[in-house]
């Protein structure tokens, strides 16, 4: 394992270990409201500084991109992107699938990869050109090719209500033609789970840096695709993202493009 990698995995245990401690103690925090059915707690932030500080004390001079304090250090300094606790909503209502997600940007790509869930003890990490790993095994994407036989993964457009219409008509594209479509509520672990092969497919409008920056990367290095709606590499700038396996993700687009709009496109 990538001695970077080794860090963002301390870092990514301790926050899930503090997250652990309260899974039976949520009444107990305080949650605050950020927007409309997104949720912030007392976890969230506490995890976030302790990933923080594991991740300053090895690389001081490294940038910071974190969902609960936003962005620290030189913009030509390698970035770490950091989801302290994706899943907050589900973390909040009990319900067991949420993870840790940390990301090394550098030089304008993702290069190392950590995603962490804490409830079930899987471990994902990748490093560009080395494969993507689950708890230190190697994992693929599936050898599913046709549309009919997959199992999709989503979510829905809680934040960009503006893309609903457009966004319920990608799904009605896509439910019917595939074998079922699951929306579990932590964009990270459904693309992690892409990367493993538990899922086929994947779509999302709307999401953060945070959210996609380490799933992305473990779906490439599985041998899977990642793109925007228009097949090109803005994502993480656009929050509209479509991974899968090759020929999963290449229906999956063909059959969205009818329903998107100008906006979704670019």
């Amino acid at each position: 394992m990538h001695p970077v990698v080794n860090i963002a995995v301390r870092a990514a245990r301790a926050a899930g270990n503090l997250i652990l401690r309260y899974v039976d103690r949520v009444d107990t925090l305080e949650v605050t409201r950020k927007d409309r059915n997104d949720f912030v707690t007392e976890v969230d932030r506490r995890a976030e500084a302790e990933i923080v500080r594991i991740l300053r004390r090895t690389y001081p001079d490294h940038a910071i991109l974190a969902e609960e304090s936003g962005a620290d250090g030189r913009d030509d300094a390698p970035q770490w992107i950091i989801d302290p606790l994706d899943g907050t909503t589900n973390f909040v209502h009990g319900f067991p699938h949420f993870a840790v997600s940390l990301a090394l940007r550098h030089r304008g790509r993702i290069e190392h990869a950590v995603v962490y869930d804490p409830l079930r003890n899987e471990l994902f990490t990748a490093s560009r050109g080395e494969g993507a790993l689950l708890n230190e095994r190697r994992i693929r994407v599936s050898g599913i090719t046709r549309l009919a036989d997959a199992l999709l993964g989503t979510g829905f457009p809680f934040r960009a209500h503006r893309h609903l219409d457009a966004y319920l008509a990608t799904f009605r594209a896509l439910f019917p033609e595939s074998s079922g479509v699951r929306r579990a509520g932590s964009a990270a672990l459904d693309l992690a789970y892409v990367a493993a092969g538990r899922l086929d497919g994947f779509w999302e409008v709307g999401l953060s840096p945070w959210d996609v920056a380490a799933g992305a990367l473990l779906v490439q290095e599985a041998g899977g695709i990642v793109s925007d709606f228009a097949g090109g590499d803005r994502y993480l700038r656009s929050g509209n993202v479509v991974a899968g396996t090759p020929k999963i993700h290449a229906e999956m687009l063909r059959r969205m493009r009818p329903h998107l709009t100008e906006a979704l496109r670019g």
